[in-house]
């Protein structure tokens, strides 16, 4: 049955409730205030999440509190009606003059005046959203803003001006201006005004609560499509121009939001944004930190989620690789019940998986245990916030010097996410030793046929499949200065 019935979305802007009547399942937010509102502060540049000129943010209450958490995203793909009952700021809702105060620049904007960082001006706007979220989770909170986390968080915002050093000393200076809060009380109370979706079987976009109610939904609209933070859903309406007559978000969905231990595993909810699930990963595996801030830019950590990339299956997403080297099992939901398998054993071909129409990623179960060294390689043509050309996640463990099991994902050579069984049984066994290592580099380039494609060679990605398993090898014996990561980006003076 086609779905006809006629949605409304409201969310808090301004101190208002904006309400905004028969609005398309497919349209994006970046529409929503362009078009519909003429908020024209927000620019579009890349159309797909990659350049950050669209960034805004969003706040939504935590639980009866009067606590608000921030989170700065692409309104570029993000679909309009998974703002419903948030909290929305964009660039042109900064002036504490729009807060009952006197002076007329927040610190985001009056930093950037005040260090000339804005140059042509097309990402200003997005860059001081980015700062602006900054702002109410780290200097409102009494944390210092670093060099090294300014150049993180700003990751996903590109000044084609090259203009980043003075863009970073404004992040830095913030802390030094005259203090803005939002009154976290009244906005949280006038969200409790707004009323969840009414959500039935003739809904276009329905925004499900509880995951009985998600299960139900897929039940009742098998070919509707879903939807877990939209990071690359969104890329197929803004791109390739797609259409949905029926979308499930299970964005808002109690149960598949949680991350908890549990019997030896993270059980991390497929609702759970990836910045959050990788916090998690990052409590048992600290070494993971530039992998985790490397995956995306903030603004599509924020939006994206661990159970959204996982069930799309790109060959060349990040998080399976590293899910499949920590051994990670996958849960799937119906009304039918629970089964549960390892992960890679969900995907059959180049996008394709075993998922039933009626059933949903529900968790990933995370094995805690961790092994004596765990590395995880994304090689790309931009350092950050581009996706890769070849994924590599190494997990091994020794016993008196012998490897006495290993585990290796692979992304980004093959049609699906990948286990290097081969690789893994040449070493197992074997003395952790260059000759070994150097024996395995060419088991490890000859078990995949990688394509060529705009990102890379498939001679490329082999020789690069055995140059990282070397790698690996060579941090393991000590060596640090093989790798980016160990230069840091200090601030001029």
């Amino acid at each position: 049955m086609p779905c006809t019935h006629s949605q409304t979305i409201q969310f808090l802007k301004r101190g208002e409730v904006v309400t905004l009547n028969n609005v398309p399942p497919t349209r994006t937010l970046l529409e929503v205030l362009r078009e519909d509102l003429g908020l024209t502060g927000t620019k579009e540049g890349c159309g797909e999440g990659d350049c950050g000129a669209c960034t805004v943010v969003l706040g939504e209450a935590v639980g009866e509190s009067d606590n608000l958490t921030f989170k700065a995203v692409n309104s570029c793909i993000r679909m309009a009606h998974s703002v419903h009952g948030l909290a929305l700021w964009t660039v042109e809702d900064l002036s504490p003059g729009n807060q009952g105060k006197a002076t007329s620049q927040h610190p985001a904007q009056e930093a950037m005046v005040q260090c000339h960082a804005s140059q042509c001006g097309f990402c200003t706007p997005g860059f001081v959203m980015s700062l602006f979220g900054m702002y109410q989770n780290h200097v409102l909170q009494g944390q210092p803003i670093t060099r090294e986390l300014a150049q993180t968080e700003l990751s996903g915002n590109l000044c084609r001006c090259t203009g980043y050093r003075p863009i970073l000393d404004a992040a830095q200076q913030m802390a030094g201006l005259p203090t803005v809060r939002l009154d976290h009380s009244t906005i949280t109370r006038q969200l409790a005004k707004i009323q969840p979706q009414t959500s039935d079987s003739n809904s276009s976009y329905r925004l499900p609560n509880t995951l009985a109610e998600l299960l139900a939904a897929r039940t009742a609209q098998p070919k509707a499509q879903l939807v877990a933070g939209c990071t690359d859903v969104g890329l197929w309406v803004t791109k390739m121009h797609k259409q949905f007559d029926a979308v499930i978000d299970v964005t808002r969905v109690a149960e598949l939001r949680r991350i908890e231990q549990r019997g030896g595993d993270w059980v991390i909810g497929a609702a759970a944004t990836l910045q959050d699930a990788f916090a998690a990963l990052l409590q048992s595996w600290p070494e993971l930190k530039t992998f985790a801030a490397r995956f995306a830019g903030l603004p599509v950590r924020n939006s994206g989620t661990l159970g959204g990339n996982v069930a799309n299956g790109s060959p060349i997403g990040d998080s399976m690789p590293l899910l499949i080297a920590l051994k990670s099992r996958i849960v799937l939901a119906s009304l039918r019940g629970e089964r549960e398998m390892p992960l890679e054993d969900f995907y059959t071909g180049y996008r394709q998986n075993l998922l039933a129409a009626d059933e949903v990623v529900a968790f990933i179960k995370v094995p805690t245990a961790t092994s004596s060294l765990l590395r995880a390689y994304k090689i790309s043509k931009r350092y950050d916030d581009d996706i890769s050309a070849v994924c590599l996640v190494l997990n091994l463990t020794l016993d008196d010097g012998v490897v006495s099991d290993i585990s290796i994902g692979a992304g980004g050579v093959a049609a699906t996410p990948v286990r290097a069984r081969q690789t893994e049984a040449a070493l197992r066994g074997q003395p952790w030793t260059l000759a070994s290592v150097q024996a395995a580099m060419q088991t490890l380039r000859a078990e995949f046929e990688p394509i060529s494609d705009m990102r890379a060679s498939s001679s490329y990605r082999r020789e690069v499949l055995g140059n990282l398993l070397q790698r690996f090898w060579l941090e393991s014996q000590g060596e640090q200065h093989i790798k980016l990561e160990a230069f840091k980006l200090e601030a001029l003076t």
